[in-house]
């Protein structure tokens, strides 16, 4: 049989038309089996979105750590100690652990008396006021939407400037209006906006981080009088480095500059970004592998069920494979036929079956997409095009392995038995 032997494809139409109800129901778990294998995936990916979205661009080689009361006395000192980090503590962590590569302690301003303290005019609002180095939004970066970030020379002079966060720009701005280079009264003192920034993340982390105000960390010290207090610190490791060894090795550090005992595991807090990305990786990994397996059983049921029919079909077209052998066609002739008629009915339900997952996946996004539906647990629902295309030559091997045990079975039958067959 050719391929394109118009006369043979007539002959399958004409066969799969025969019994158009089995037909409809044998394809239809190929159908089904390939549409669940794409709704899963899909459904998978937009929950693993949803995760990594809630995490914004976050260095996922970074740690954070501060200071907690002490569960041991040590060297005189009582159980139940607090303490504070230090700024000299930040040049110790950089000359003692080569393995940091960006370091940005950092301290939060507070409200004496829980009023509204961020005053331009006659509005008011009570917001979070962060002391910050330049390198934290390298660690944990805001999208600048105008203006810059902290740098350097606000550090080293002082300077009475802020970059503020999308909701104080919404509360203190007219719509449209430029809030850099002007001034808003923050406790008492003027600070002069030189940049406007909102979170990479969504949902509620996103809306903590658009409430924010960012200061230069010294100016935030003598602002606040707090001398030389760090509230905590955002470190991130070097390429090729686990964060765990920068983890480990600064709260050895820290331990001993502020005579804690080495075995007071409580006295100094921590999270590891890179274990937390690490968990959440590994767990997609076995969820997408759990998909894969659920799907496939589903799609070989599918493929079994058509090679079932096969076999039925075969048995009842005996004397026409017969004649067929008779009058000269070859083993391979009759094979091919079969096989062909086998891969066409898997790889059209399968074909259907994948663009209608597609349409539904494509669908849900856009729903979420345009109504905001779209939640820190689940977001862009989308499957890969490589996985479509994984999908389809699945597909055409499995409609081949469908029809090929049938076409065994039929050649296997001596051309003489085949006209004798009732």
């Amino acid at each position: 049989m050719r391929f394109f032997d118009p006369d043979s494809w007539k002959e399958i139409f004409s066969t799969l038309k025969k019994n158009k109800l089995r037909t409809f129901f044998t394809a239809f778990g190929v159908f089904w089996g390939i549409f669940m294998l794409i709704i899963m995936l899909g459904s998978g990916t937009g929950l693993q979105n949803g995760v990594s979205t809630g995490m914004g661009d976050m260095a996922t080689n970074s740690m954070f750590m501060w200071t907690q009361r002490t569960s041991m006395p040590y060297k005189g000192l009582p159980r139940g100690r607090f303490y504070n980090f230090k700024n000299d503590d930040t040049q110790a962590l950089l000359d003692n652990i080569p393995e940091i590569e960006y370091i940005a302690p950092r301290i939060r301003g507070f409200n004496r008396n829980g009023d509204n303290n961020v005053i331009r005019g006659e509005r008011t609002g009570n917001f979070r006021i962060q002391g910050d180095y330049p390198a934290y939004n390298l660690i944990d970066p805001m999208e600048i939407v105008r203006g810059r970030f902290i740098n350097k020379l606000d550090i080293d002079g002082y300077r009475k400037n802020i970059v503020i966060a999308q909701r104080i720009y919404e509360e203190m701005f007219d719509p449209d209006e430029d809030p850099i280079g002007k001034y808003l009264r923050i406790s008492g003192v003027w600070f002069k906006v030189v940049g406007l920034c909102k979170s990479k993340k969504n949902d509620r982390q996103a809306e903590n981080e658009n409430q924010q105000i960012f200061m230069p960390f010294t100016t935030l010290q003598r602002t606040y009088n707090m001398g030389d207090r760090v509230g905590w610190y955002s470190m991130t490791a070097k390429e090729n480095v686990p964060v765990s060894v920068v983890e480990a090795k600064a709260k050895e550090l820290m331990k001993k500059r502020h005579r804690i005992a080495p075995s007071d595991d409580r006295a100094i807090g921590s999270a590891n970004v890179e274990e937390e990305f690490s968990k959440m990786t590994n767990l997609f990994r076995g969820i997408n592998v759990l998909i894969w397996i659920v799907g496939l059983g589903t799609l070989l049921a599918g493929v079994v069920g058509v090679s079932n029919i096969m076999m039925i079909i075969v048995k009842e077209r005996t004397q026409e494979i017969g004649i067929q052998r008779a009058i000269g066609a070859t083993p391979i002739t009759v094979m091919t036929q079969i096989v062909t008629e086998s891969i066409f009915l898997t790889a059209l339900a399968g074909y259907i079956g994948l663009v209608f997952g597609v349409g539904i996946i494509e669908a849900v996004n856009y729903f979420l997409t345009q109504s905001g539906a779209a939640t820190g647990m689940f977001s862009n629902p989308t499957v890969d095009f490589g996985v479509a295309i994984k999908a389809l030559l699945i597909l055409i091997i499995s409609g081949a392995l469908a029809g090929f045990i049938p076409a065994r079975r039929a050649v296997s039958i001596k051309p003489i038995d085949a006209l004798r067959d009732e």
